[in-house]
């Protein structure tokens, strides 16, 4: 017997409550939603609440940062390649290593690896890091770290007065 209708007999209409449509469906929407409107209380309401979720939903200015994090890399990606095709060299020792198997296997690990780590970052938006800084404000730094490495590649653009092959 079902505990919710023991006792009583429910009419046809109170026995299905749900609406028609799926919500699990609708991913977009969940998405942005959840970017919006958090869920999780701020402070906890119990001790217990306060523990790491690495599920969860996120404070709407982690999926600003973190679109525009992955814009800003796929322009570094871009404007890499074409430095490096100008007679630029890279100082990164990991990228230098992939640089020599082509533009576009240089573009994707670029891209996975910023993207695995705005992941990790996200989710862990509410920790600190060694104990000293939150990651969400490690986003930000990030995000301010690409913007000054986007000034200082359009700025060897012009120095070496060559176009953007985009």
């Amino acid at each position: 017997m079902d505990p919710k209708t023991a006792g009583a007999e429910a009419s046809p209409d109170e026995v299905e409550r749900r609406s028609a449509g799926e919500r699990r469906r609708r991913r977009w929407w969940s998405v942005i939603y959840g970017g919006v409107h958090p869920r999780r209380r701020t402070p906890p309401r119990r001790a217990a609440d306060s523990r790491f979720h690495w599920l969860d939903w996120h404070e709407a200015h982690l999926l600003g940062v973190s679109t525009a994090i992955l814009l800003l890399s796929v322009i570094d990606a871009f404007m890499t390649v074409s430095l490096l095709q100008a007679g630029a060299v890279e100082v990164n020792p990991i990228m230098a290593l992939v640089v020599d198997r082509g533009a576009a296997a240089f573009a994707v690990v670029k891209v996975s690896l910023t993207a695995f780590g705005v992941v990790c970052l996200v989710v862990l938006a509410r920790q600190r890091l060694l104990r000293v800084v939150r990651a969400d404000v490690a986003l930000y730094a990030v995000l301010a770290g690409y913007l000054a490495l986007i000034g200082h590649e359009m700025r060897m653009v012009r120095d070496l007065g060559t176009a953007i092959l985009w």
